[in-house]
């Protein structure tokens, strides 16, 4: 039996499609549900009972990645093999998101749980983010310099399902998007001839840094372009 947490999100619907049978983990109950909070741990030992394996997408970017984990590790009391999808470049590129994905990663590692790590690049989804939210901006503005791998969220839930089915493996290699992009031409595809200019903004510091040095980069396993996604619509 495999346990779904996140299940609702970007990734974990995705995932759940992938995989009628599974319990989802959820607050309230509903068809395919099983009710528990992460927050709390409330309902968790009961919503694990018979589960064999855990994939962990459930995430926050309140920074309750830390907390939720150890109520998880708690409930699941050294018994199912727990994979979780965390992020390329998560050790080298000091976001606040990234340090509390990196430090679950360590809890689990030192859980007494079996465990597998699959560090993703960023979604496609997640890109286009980053551009719908200034659409009433007279100009794209991103950050210049910077290349990014984005990847599309079927690929990374065929290759957790695959996971869920192996014997734990540990940190796992990593899985990246077809293609490296300069976030520039990203834009450019995102605008689609659309006259609205594309303005390159230098930004200093470490985390700028990390990306610019392609800290933020993997093999490239995935096969759906920025292009395909957007011609599809999000999943």
């Amino acid at each position: 039996m495999i346990l779904l947490t996140g299940g609702t999100g970007t990734l974990g619907r995705v995932v759940a499609a992938r995989l009628p049978s599974a319990r989802v983990l959820s607050r309230r109950p509903g068809p395919g549900r099983v009710v528990g909070d992460l927050s709390t741990g409330a309902g968790l030992a009961d919503a694990l009972s018979g589960v064999d394996t855990v994939i962990h997408c459930a995430t926050s970017l309140r920074a309750r990645d830390v907390e939720h984990a150890r109520h998880l590790i708690a409930a699941a009391a050294g018994r199912p093999h727990v994979v979780y999808v965390s992020i390329v470049g998560v050790d080298e590129i000091p976001l606040g998101y990234y340090r509390t994905k990196l430090a679950v990663e360590r809890l689990l590692a030192s859980s007494g749980l079996p465990w597998t790590v699959l560090r993703a690049t960023q979604f496609h989804d997640l890109v286009l983010r980053f551009f719908t939210v200034q659409r009433w901006s007279p100009a794209l503005f991103v950050p210049s310099g910077a290349g990014f791998q984005p990847i599309d969220v079927r690929d990374v839930a065929d290759r957790l399902v695959s996971l869920a089915s192996q014997s734990p493996a540990g940190r796992v290699a990593d899985i990246g998007g077809p293609e490296v992009r300069p976030v520039t031409d990203l834009a450019r595809s995102y605008l689609s001839g659309r006259r609205r200019p594309v303005v390159p903004i230098p930004l200093p510091g470490k985390v700028m840094r990390g990306f610019r040095t392609g800290a933020n980069l993997a093999p490239a396993t995935g096969t759906i372009t920025f292009e395909e996604f957007l011609r599809s619509g999000p999943v």
